[in-house]
């Protein structure tokens, strides 16, 4: 049942047209080309996807398509979350749907005190059989006991943390792969998760999530290869160029870690609509800014290669 990942975790969209309605043309096209880019897992309808915005047959129809476009070259992970009613309902029609796994994302507004969180992931694990990859952050916060509890769950095999509280998650890494399972999967969920990463793969997390991929795969693809082959220039180099400044524009204004993304596929070819609200779309100074954000990466990477040669 444990799935395995190798490589850049790759994070869609969800396109809607200019009425409002989810686009699934425009979807399989975007899917497509980042499959054909080579990430190492699919994560559908999740944060990046608007998930919080779409409802139960928009759902089941982005997963479905994501499933159709991938035709099992590599792992197609849904998102799930909200109220435990609408988790359930989720995780089932992820299933159906013909998806690989879920990703658990946090309850919908209420303050969850630990064993609550716990019956709230055995609750939606037990709704489908399928592997469960629980998602740290937000109201959904897990100690160290809250977290072994959850990866004793038969289907539970991964932990995602989006809190960046690296004490925490380290005594979180040591206390489930010691007392559960060695092999556990723990992952970097932070927004643009590459400016952490020499940070998370310290403690024992060695996979992130590339919400850049979604529309700029060379340059994911180009840091991931660096970290791994431990090209320190070529990491500091994205970083300064790319990802730092990404981040700055990024936390500018709340949800442009999703409305960014999104307009940044729309810059590459793909059209990719309007997010949906509360989110709203980045501002035509921010839009220039970040067209000058991928160009600045992209003549990173371009020296690189040159002098590679």
């Amino acid at each position: 049942m444990r799935p395995h990942f190798d490589g850049v975790l790759f994070f869609p969209v969800t396109p809607f047209t200019d009425s409002g309605t989810v686009d699934l043309d425009a979807l399989a096209q975007h899917i497509a080309k980042g499959v054909d880019a080579g990430p190492g897992g699919v994560f559908v309808a999740c944060g990046t996807g608007e998930f919080h915005a779409l409802d139960d047959r928009e759902f089941g129809d982005v997963v479905r398509t994501a499933v159709e476009v991938v035709a099992g070259r590599m792992p197609v992970y849904a998102g799930a979350g909200g109220s435990v009613a609408q988790a359930k309902r989720f995780a089932v029609a992820a299933q159906q749907a013909g998806a690989d796994g879920l990703l658990l994302l946090p309850p919908y507004l209420v303050e969850v005190p630990q064993p609550g969180l716990v019956h709230y992931t055995e609750a939606v694990a037990a709704a489908a059989d399928l592997p469960v990859i629980v998602y740290n952050r937000n109201n959904a916060r897990f100690t160290e006991e809250s977290a072994v509890a959850v990866a004793r769950i038969p289907n539970v095999v991964g932990f995602k943390d989006g809190t960046g509280n690296f004490d925490q998650v380290a005594r979180i890494v040591q206390a489930v792969t010691t007392r559960v399972d060695p092999d556990f999967l723990f992952f970097n969920g932070l927004p643009t998760a590459e400016t952490t990463q020499l940070a998370f793969r310290a403690i024992g997390v060695p996979l992130y999530s590339s919400a850049t991929f979604a529309f700029a795969p060379d340059l994911a693809l180009a840091f991931y290869n660096a970290l791994e082959s431990g090209n320190t220039e070529l990491v500091n180099a994205l970083l300064n160029a790319f990802f730092i400044p990404l981040v700055r524009l990024r936390d500018t204004v709340p949800g442009y870690a999703v409305s960014l993304v999104k307009a940044g596929v729309a810059m590459e070819g793909t059209p990719a609509g309007p997010v949906r609200p509360p989110l709203i779309m980045p501002t035509a100074d921010d839009l220039a800014t970040l067209a000058s954000i991928i160009e600045a990466g992209r003549e990173v990477l371009a020296g690189a290669l040159t002098r590679a040669v």
